[in-house]
């Protein structure tokens, strides 16, 4: 990641984003009108200094990277060699590449479709596929599937698809840049990346095997292993079994999203034909782009844990700001549409079906669920939460209509709402509602912008410290990147997070703030962690309470004790800080 470090310190955000708008200086910010929608007043602000945009209007933000991908509709790579190209960095070359052999693009969509080849002829061919023929076949998957789908078997060796290819003469560095191929420890070796898998090729809009994922037949990590991205293939730009569902899609107006090839497969298998997948669930606009152009409508159907649920509070979050009217349907005992329709069958998956909520009442659920609305600052604060994601919708009559739901499911008077939504764009920033406590919002800031005391932070932090808070998703991506010494961009980390959560952060991070310190840091975990034993200790006083009430005369021990424990916790954290 050092590259990314240097395209980052050479390139200027000023200079980018006035590309695509005129900048003007607001004190020590940038700010013009947004080149992601259409305005009147500006809302688009530039921090040089921290390298960040944000607009306060749409809620668009990110770094240089997030705003060359987003404008430029490029991945990530072709985002860093954009830059990289505007501001002469120099990108180190892998070797293997001749720069006088046809465009990379076909040379990569050839080894594609020959690699399709070898791993169908795999399954049906040798003895070692046929235990992957009875896998799939197992799994429900009938012969006509199999040959439909062009599934297929990765060798569980390491070099036999690079042995395969010699005798074309392609270089392993070639069949890395596919995506089929990983280096070795030692120069000039390579092994093949997908070994003892069932293979499910992935084409795109037209047909053509551009990647491929596969799923696990011996005891190896991950279960499921994609292709990277790759000259032809960018996982967010395409969504599985669009080639075979587009028919499907525009004779019924609506497309159900799954998360991966084995539901999408199975879905389709039963008949259930206006179906894609997203390929993980981190959904894009722009794959909800591709669904728009052929059908109306989507039904969110990601899994039913709650992982799975989180991830369609993100997918009804951009379909609002898509302007795509949606529904989730959550599966029962926490099952995926796979394995749904082997426990059910079709006919009980289409009653499932049926009963898929509007997603702006799921919406709606999900941002309540666990909150306390009898409180009256916390029903306001869920209230503010819910009115920004319909500020998203960009129809005016389908804000009104969701004004008015939401006046029913949050027994808020409508005219209250709509008063809201008649303020100013001033007005509006100003009360625009923060996810974030104050400690909670200044270790993030202090995490983000500081990586050198983020490990002293993440050395204490324990999982309890941070559980249920809104910034529970961005400490742990930046946690998980710390513990496993991965370097990571402000780009990466809001892919990862739901919209509405990325714009919170894009506001915090645009603050003025003090020089962070590591004892600054710790005081903000520890006033988090006074927070969590609170709460604990009021859940566990509320437990108490309630079996008295029911007459309960057998209180087990240990929940008097636990709340004892916890007192003497907060008072030892008192006594460190006041040492401190």
């Amino acid at each position: 990641m050092e590259i990314v470090e240097q395209v980052r310190q050479a390139a200027s955000i000023v200079e980018v984003a006035s590309q695509y708008t005129t900048l003007k200086r607001r004190g020590s910010k940038q700010v013009g009108l947004c080149p992601f929608h259409s305005e009147k007043t500006p809302s688009f602000t530039v921090d040089e200094d921290k390298q960040l945009y944000h607009c306060f209007g749409c809620n668009a933000g990110g770094d240089v990277f997030s705003l060359v991908m987003e404008k430029e509709q490029l991945s990530f790579p072709e985002a860093l060699k954009y830059l990289a190209d505007k501001y002469h960095v120099p990108l180190p070359k892998k070797p293997g590449f001749s720069p006088g052999a046809q465009k990379l693009e076909e040379q990569v969509l050839e080894i594609q479709e020959r690699a399709l080849a070898f791993f169908r002829r795999n399954l049906t061919g040798t003895p070692e596929g046929a235990k992957a023929l009875a896998y799939l076949k197992k799994r429900g998957l009938s012969d006509a599937t199999i040959q439909a789908f062009a599934l297929g078997y990765a060798p569980n060796a390491w070099d036999s698809l690079i042995t395969h290819f010699k005798a074309w003469k392609t270089p392993p560095a070639l069949l890395e840049k596919a995506g089929l191929a990983l280096p070795g420890k030692k120069p000039g070796e390579y092994y093949d990346r997908f070994r003892g898998r069932a293979i499910f090729p992935i084409f795109n809009a037209s047909g053509k095997p551009v990647a491929f994922g596969g799923r696990a037949l011996f005891d190896q990590d991950p279960k499921y292993l994609n292709s990277p991205d790759t000259p032809i293939y960018t996982k967010g730009k395409l969504l599985y079994g669009l080639n075979f569902s587009k028919d499907a899609l525009r004779e019924t107006g609506e497309a159900v999203l799954v998360e991966g090839y084995t539901d999408y497969i199975a879905l389709f298998q039963a008949g259930l034909t206006n179906v894609v997948a997203s390929l993980g669930t981190a959904l894009t606009l722009q794959q909800l782009g591709l669904i728009e152009r052929f059908a109306g409508k989507v039904v969110v159907n990601y899994d039913g844990d709650a992982a799975g649920r989180q991830a369609a509070q993100r997918a009804v979050s951009l379909c609002f700001e898509k302007g795509l009217p949606s529904r989730v349907l959550v599966l029962p005992d926490g099952l995926d549409p796979d394995g749904a329709m082997r426990t059910y069958g079709a006919d009980r998956y289409r009653e499932f079906m049926a009963g898929a909520v509007p997603g702006f009442r799921f919406f709606v659920a999900a941002l309540t669920q666990g909150k306390n609305m009898g409180v009256p600052e916390e029903k306001a604060r869920v209230v503010k939460l819910i009115f920004q994601e319909i500020a998203r919708v960009p129809d005016p009559v389908a804000q009104s209509e969701y004004t008015s739901q939401a006046a029913g499911l949050l027994g808020v008077d409508e005219k209250i709402l709509r008063a809201m939504a008649l303020a100013t764009p001033s007005e509006a920033k100003v009360e625009e509602a923060s996810p974030f406590y104050p400690a909670e919002k200044r270790l993030a800031q202090i995490l983000i912008s500081s990586r050198p005391i983020a490990r002293y932070v993440f050395a204490e932090m324990k999982d309890e410290d941070i559980r249920d808070l809104a910034s529970e998703p961005i400490l742990r991506l930046i946690r998980a990147a710390q513990q496993g010494d991965r370097e990571w961009t402000y780009a990466e980390l809001r892919r990862e997070i739901e919209p509405r959560l990325a714009g919170a952060l894009d506001r915090i991070l645009l603050e003025e703030g003090p020089e962070p310190t590591v004892e600054e840091a710790l005081d903000c975990l520890h006033t988090l962690r006074d927070l969590s034993l609170s709460s604990e200790k009021k859940r566990i006083k509320a437990e108490i309470k309630n079996r008295e009430k029911r007459g309960d005369k057998d209180l087990p021990r240990d929940l008097f004790s636990q709340t004892t424990e916890i007192s003497q916790e907060q008072v030892d954290l008192l006594t460190r800080k006041t040492s401190e």
